[in-house]
């Protein structure tokens, strides 16, 4: 009698709460519904450790603080306006609407005057990467969802051991799930050891409170590194080899990065220093702010957001942005898990005639991914847009390209983690130069992929089919 009262008290309880979120889109919410009416002692569990994407308290007024400093900068003062002059004087009108909406996500205006170098690969980007650090004089900011003790990891300690030895100011933030092993680590202590002030985003070291007061899955996924405050880095690479030893069965990963100079370079200085913040109380003065323009660069601002951010607005950035394709839209994501808002915006595109290309890779490290990806195949085949699969390896770039003219590059995927639970950064920018460089790329990975086409997918087994739409399904409560 007691059990079944109590199973009543869960089940009306946990529904009512999940109905009356205001912050939940109806295929999520009866997602969480179906999953506590039919497993309710599993389905509370989940929900409470996953069903709410809030950090504690104390976390959330942290950042609050933070966030109205930082509001207080001139690289996000001008935001404020309608439209800086950059977007005004030198982005196509038709690609304002979206520039406008990024802008208001975390305050960064468009600013001119950046310039950007696509690496060729990982190792370049990491070799170039190294000898920026060892020529840095003032200060070096790195800050990396995963950080392994592989070459990579072990070039990039020294690396700023050796800058800390000349007197330059190193401070290295890790993700306290994403790089746990490397916490713990005699690398991570050697550093400390030497005089690189380190820090943890999200640490795991109390789970029990983690779990009361948040949610153990929120992660900073941002990959980060600022020099002197005048360069910086960003795109999808983690602090690894391509080889990713710790998921080798689907190396190489193959990822993308932008150097960047530029003001651009100062809102990327300003979201490691909203991260470090939190949990080091150093003051925003300490942070070098003030990148020279570069001749004849272009315009572009950074992206950046979180759970703490404002709910839909990475996805609300996607469709913003597909929505002002004209000729071609070509994006490359390695965890393909749209919610409704880009689907149909992925589909508007097609059906109005822009020539859309996705490209995904054809072996997932997520068997729960893969499966979910595939669940959308059809309906976007069916809007005219075409899919690849990419089977060079684990492709990892996470890029979206306009018309040859404008980028959209960084750490998000077009998944419900980067949309809802991650901290993510990225570059929006307006350059013919740079998109036919990252367009070029893009290319690269066609040759290396598979068409997926309506008439294979129309072939699956039954079976194949029902497991890709079961897991799509629970996709929201993932």
């Amino acid at each position: 009698m007691y059990a079944i009262a109590l199973h009543a008290l869960i089940v009306t309880g946990l529904t009512l709460r999940v109905l009356l979120r205001n912050d939940l889109v109806p295929s999520s919410r009866l997602a969480w519904v179906m999953v506590i009416t039919t497993l309710p002692v599993a389905g509370a569990s989940a929900y409470f450790l996953f069903g709410e994407a809030n950090l504690s308290r104390s976390a959330s007024r942290r950042r609050a603080l933070i966030n109205a400093m930082l509001a207080q900068n001139p690289a996000m003062q001008e935001s404020s306006q309608e439209s800086s002059p950059a977007l005004q004087e030198s982005v196509d009108p038709v690609f304002h609407p979206a520039f406008r909406y990024a802008a208001s996500i975390n305050g960064f205006t468009t600013s001119s005057g950046n310039s950007a170098e696509l690496m060729g690969d990982g190792q370049e980007a990491r070799r170039r990467m190294l000898e920026d650090i060892d020529a840095a004089t003032v200060s070096v900011n790195v800050l990396y969802y995963i950080w392994l003790e592989d070459a990579t990891g072990q070039n990039m300690a020294q690396a700023l051991i050796r800058a800390v030895r000349r007197g330059v100011q190193c401070r290295a933030m890790v993700d306290g799930l994403g790089s746990r092993p490397l916490i713990r680590s005699a690398l991570w202590q050697a550093m400390k050891d030497a005089g690189v002030k380190t820090e943890i985003a999200l640490p795991l070291n109390r789970p029990l409170l983690t779990l009361l007061t948040s949610r153990i899955d929120l992660r900073n996924h941002r990959k980060i590194t600022v020099i002197d405050g005048r360069i910086s880095y960003c795109g999808s690479q983690n602090c690894a080899d391509p080889e990713f030893r710790v998921k080798a069965d689907f190396a190489p990963w193959v990822d993308i990065m932008l150097r960047i100079q530029g003001p651009a370079v100062a809102q990327n200085q300003l979201l490691f220093a909203s991260d470090w913040m939190v949990t080091h109380k150093e003051p925003l003065r300490a942070f070098a702010l003030s990148p020279p323009a570069q001749p004849n660069g272009f315009p572009a601002l950074i992206v950046g957001d979180g759970p703490t951010g404002r709910a839909g607005a990475k996805a609300q950035l996607f469709a913003s942005l597909i929505g002002t394709a004209r000729k071609t839209l070509t994006i490359s994501t390695p965890y393909f898990v749209p919610n409704t808002t880009v689907t149909n915006a992925i589909q508007a595109a097609a059906y109005r005639g822009v020539r859309v290309t996705l490209i995904v890779p054809k072996r997932n490290d997520s068997w729960i991914v893969a499966a979910a990806s595939r669940s959308f195949y059809q309906t976007i085949l069916a809007s005219g847009a075409t899919i690849h699969e990419y089977a060079a390896g684990l492709l990892h770039a996470k890029t979206l390209t306009i018309d040859s003219s404008v980028t959209f590059l960084g750490s998000s995927n077009i998944d419900l983690r980067s949309f809802d639970l991650n901290y993510e950064n990225d570059i929006l920018l307006y350059d013919a130069t740079t998109t036919r460089a990252v367009d070029s790329r893009q290319q690269d990975y066609l040759t290396e992929s598979s068409e997926v086409t309506m008439e294979q997918v129309s072939r699956w087994s039954l079976p194949r089919r029902l497991w890709n739409n079961a897991i799509a399904t629970i996709g929201p409560v993932l």
